[in-house]
């Protein structure tokens, strides 16, 4: 077999793999729209819902969502890129930080169940935070780490070690070196990070169903340490929860959490393409 035919033939499966990969992606997405269109109004974006929550909109789920979002990012994103420094710059080689290692991809593959169990007996028992969005925004937080310090961790260790020797010997310090150099260099790849942990964080029921969420609340949370309804758990409710739901509200809610997680995907790929723009190397 000639090299080229090798070659078009790997190329050939390597485009049929991605397709099967893609295809489900689409149809998922056009399903959902095609059955929930229909629901999507203004009033269903911004009203209370009412009648048993066959009627009305999803106002407090959406801001439920949104709060809970912002609460795991500010819980994570400086955890997260904190820890993804210290094993990048500052940690050896040794037993120990290998076994930190070993623990953040473990922690990476716990159910989320399981984190939300966790979050209940500390937050809301122990720390007596209460069924509250600073509960759930905490153990979300929590769940997301795994995600963004593994990812942020390869994002700062694929810069060059050029770039650090050449501010060592500019008279930067290791601090400045991490701070003006090492970080904008890896920056494009840490938004990934978080963003896939974020957008984790956003699609969950099992943590917040222990920590955070309401069946149903006709009010806007006051503070963080309110319960909140959030559209995940909400969507699961009118699902298998209330009788006689119609399925184009189930479809509505589905397609408005759908196009909450890919904005957020598109916000980040804008800003990592800027970033990577910027890049020089």
């Amino acid at each position: 077999m000639s090299r080229q035919l090798s070659q078009r033939i790997a190329f050939t499966l390597i485009t049929l793999i991605a397709l099967l990969v893609i295809l489900p992606i689409v149809a998922i997405i056009v399903y959902v729209t095609i059955e929930g269109i229909g629901a999507i109004s203004w009033s269903f974006l911004t009203e209370m819902p009412r009648d048993g929550m066959k009627a009305g909109g999803l106002l407090p789920a959406i801001v439920g969502t949104v709060a809970l979002t912002i609460g795991t990012s500010i819980v994570a994103v400086p955890v997260g890129i904190g820890g993804a420094v210290y094993l990048s710059e500052y940690a050896k080689d040794s037993a120990s930080t290998r076994a930190i290692r070993i623990a953040i991809i473990n922690l990476a593959g716990i159910p989320s169940v399981v984190y939300g169990l966790f979050g209940l007996g500390l937050f809301v028992i122990f720390l007596n935070f209460g069924t509250s969005i600073v509960a759930g925004s905490l153990t979300l937080g929590i769940m997301t780490l795994p995600v963004i310090i593994s990812t942020a961790e390869e994002a700062l260790r694929a810069v060059p070690q050029s770039f650090r020797l050449v501010s060592t010997s500019l008279g930067g310090t290791r601090l400045q070196t991490i701070r003006r150099v090492v970080l904008p260099q890896a920056l494009p790849g840490i938004i990934t990070g978080i963003i896939l942990g974020i957008e984790r964080a956003a699609g969950e029921t099992a943590p917040i169903l222990f920590t955070a969420a309401a069946f149903f609340l006709p009010q806007l949370p006051n503070s963080i340490f309110d319960q909140t309804m959030a559209l995940p758990y909400h969507l699961f409710v009118i699902s298998t929860q209330v009788p006689g739901m119609p399925l184009q509200i189930q479809y509505g809610t589905a397609l408005v959490l759908l196009t909450f997680v890919l904005s957020l995907n598109i916000i980040a790929t804008l800003i990592r393409r800027h970033y990577r723009q910027k890049r020089v190397w």
